[in-house]
């Protein structure tokens, strides 16, 4: 009750517009499919992946820092890392060991994307329907590590006609998750953020976008103990 009353209080300092805006987006937003990017070295390459999870309602991103230390690039996110919950593991001598089995402990299947010749399954036949799952890129030049490939769940490729034999990695962050959201709400699979994960996104948003808000959230637990 605590944390819906903080909400109203903090909502007062928003405009109804981007209150209501925050319950639409909340309303399209899923943790039943995640990202995984491991290692990658071009900072723009991966900010354009965080804009389009946010575009497509993907809330949690997980970024593998073995030996390039990934910045947010401001110019290609337009703002939106902002809005997600971005995960990094950077803690050990093998973090994209350490990624594969945070994810498994939370319920996700991982599945390396790219041609590795490990029996992939082609993006429009991929079956959404087997549980949560974690989409894991890799970088341009090289892909992703023998370990993220071997140890991965399943393989998913994009079909491609051509002598090229993968898109950029922005591209094909892109058409997967275009492909996967628009048939992932098309389902009766339950893909929605519960009503609890709504309300501790909903107070983080507000107070990113309330000036000052740790001292007006300061005030408003000050002026409940005092009643």
């Amino acid at each position: 009750m605590g944390q819906q009353e903080l909400i109203k209080y903090l909502q007062t300092f928003v405009t109804g517009r981007r209150a209501v805006l925050f319950d639409k987006v909340l309303s399209k937003r899923t943790r039943y499919i995640t990202v995984l990017l491991e290692d990658i070295y071009q900072p723009h390459n991966a900010s354009a992946v965080l804009r389009t999870c946010d575009c497509f309602g993907i809330q949690d991103v997980n970024i593998i820092e073995n030996r390039n230390i990934y910045e947010v690039n401001p110019d290609v996110t337009l703002g939106s890392d902002k809005w997600l919950t971005i995960n990094k593991f950077n803690k050990t001598t093998d973090n994209t060991g350490e990624a594969y089995k945070t994810l498994r402990q939370k319920g996700y299947r991982i599945v390396a994307t790219g041609p590795h010749g490990n029996e992939e399954v082609s993006l429009n036949e991929y079956d959404l329907k087997k549980g949560k799952f974690a989409l894991v890129f890799g970088t341009e030049m090289h892909g992703l590590s023998n370990m993220a490939v071997n140890e991965a769940d399943e393989y998913l490729k994009i079909p491609m006609f051509g002598f090229t034999e993968s898109f950029n990695i922005s591209v094909s962050a892109a058409i997967i998750l275009y492909d996967l959201t628009c048939r992932l709400r098309k389902s009766d699979i339950s893909w929605q953020l519960t009503d609890h994960e709504k309300l501790e996104l909903k107070l983080e948003w507000l107070k990113k976008s309330v000036r000052k808000a740790d001292c007006l959230e300061k005030k408003f637990l000050d002026g409940k103990d005092r009643h």
